[in-house]
């Protein structure tokens, strides 16, 4: 199954970076055109120079973002900003957040690690969600020119025992190697782990178990592309190369820190939307209850319909709707018997998801969004903050907001079990883990020992 290995990891030179929350970023695929502009006036040695670098007017296959991000990797090592561990080690990791449902404080606890890369039949390494061409090109141009993985993929593995986190009691009541506190209010330990009894024990334990992926598909897809082009230059399958490694963040399924939430659907402009004509379609598969308000008690009745959006989450589907300027959120609940009108073509696992049911029957059926058409981020954006995708709408710089409830940890695994993948963006696992901790040069000529 698995086969985890310790590598020597480059991080920042904490003796000469003091503050590593002026420098540490969120990955790549969250940081927007504003986000990017803001970490690059933070600091000078900000990792997203590195791992999302400005494009330029005139850039060429010669002079590029991956071209200049590999030029300051160099460069940063060069003047030992960044160093590189004298021995192979694991990284555990504590984030200590507040759930922002639930609103208490929990710990996640995980480790990074190199893990084997595995083909898509192997039932090894489970993808969950569908990637896209763009995204893992660019990933690949990065780590081609970089030889590097700067940012690891988000795992998730089964220990119901949780025996594997057991393992590092000892070291977690030892000084972490860095603690801070970032942007967001998480507070991140660090430790390195380079003990061979501990790291013994890690792989063995893991070598029992599958991983899937919660977060960083288009990574991982650019690591195995990655390692195909170096065997290609390389010669042959020699599984101790390092190329043959992907880097992961690892945690366990089961760990109480692991949240998961929604990804909310909004229209900037749906052209031709009729709401009363939509709310009337709806009805053939939804039960429409209406949550009207006025300016005086909106934020009460925010309150109720959400509660009620949260409550239908235990054992049925329903979905928040709420069109600009209707002074009415609506909670639209799949009648009975209703599912199975989501098509032939969809596997049972995967018709027992809220974003399916949103997805065939309001989108594709009622609305007539094309099928090519419901990834195309100008069309549907994507917000996991409940009160901003409203307050979005609310503002009126976007139309309207589909809300859902979280997908289930128990639904990831049965549709990876089946050897399945959702629709894109049908699960935030909270928080992501922060880029520029840790991360892995790629040596074609160095053994992985595991």
């Amino acid at each position: 199954m698995a086969i985890v290995a310790p590598f020597r990891g480059i991080t920042y030179n904490f003796d000469k970076i003091t503050n590593i929350e002026r420098v540490i970023t969120p990955p790549y695929d969250v940081i927007s055109d504003r986000d990017q502009e803001e970490y690059y006036k933070k600091d000078p040695y900000n990792f997203v120079r590195l791992t999302l670098g400005k494009r330029k007017i005139g850039d060429s296959d010669w002079d590029n973002r991956y071209t200049r991000a590999a030029d300051l990797f160099n460069r940063w090592e060069s003047d030992e900003i960044l160093i590189r561990s004298q021995f192979s080690s694991i990284y555990l990791i504590s984030i200590e957040y507040e759930s922002p449902n639930k609103m208490e404080t929990r710990t996640r606890w995980g480790f990074i690690s190199l893990v084997r890369i595995e083909e898509n039949d192997s039932l090894v390494i489970l993808p969950h969600e569908k990637t896209f061409s763009f995204h893992r090109e660019d990933r690949l141009k990065l780590m081609r020119s970089c030889n590097a993985q700067f940012s690891p993929v988000f795992g998730l593995y089964e220990d119901k025992a949780n025996v594997i986190v057991s393992k590092f009691k000892k070291i977690k009541d030892s000084p972490p190697m860095i603690s801070f506190r970032e942007r967001g209010g998480y507070y991140y330990k660090m430790w390195e782990i380079n003990i061979g009894s501990i790291l013994k024990d890690i792989a063995l334990e893991m070598s029992s178990k599958s991983i899937v992926i919660a977060d960083g598909h288009h990574r991982f897809e650019a690591a195995r592309n990655f390692r195909n082009i170096m065997r290609a230059r390389y010669g042959g399958y020699h599984f101790e190369r390092a190329h043959e490694y992907v880097m992961m963040y690892l945690t366990n399924i089961d760990d109480k820190g692991l949240t998961i939430l929604p990804y909310h659907r909004l229209f900037k402009s749906c052209q031709d939307f009729k709401l009363i004509k939509f709310l009337s379609s709806a009805r053939k598969w939804f039960d429409v209850v209406p949550f009207p308000f006025s300016d005086n008690d909106q934020e009460k009745v925010k309150k109720v319909f959400l509660d009620q959006l949260r409550e239908y989450d235990r054992n049925k589907t329903a979905i928040g709707f709420y069109h600009s300027g209707s002074g009415i959120y609506y909670l639209l609940c799949l009648k009975p018997g209703a599912r199975q009108e989501i098509g032939d073509d969809v596997h049972p696992s995967l018709k027992k998801l809220d974003v399916l049911a949103l997805s065939r029957l309001l989108f594709q059926r009622i609305i007539g969004i094309k099928r090519e058409d419901l990834d195309d981020e100008r069309i549907i954006q994507y917000e996991s903050n409940t009160n901003k995708a409203l307050s979005s709408v609310l503002s009126g710089n976007h139309q309207m907001v589909f809300l859902v409830n979280p997908t289930k940890i128990e639904q990831v695994l049965e549709v990876t079990g089946n050897s399945l993948l959702m629709p894109r963006k049908s699960t935030y696992f909270y928080p992501k883990i922060i880029t520029g901790l840790v991360f892995n040069k790629i040596d074609p000529h160095e053994t992985i020992h595991y």
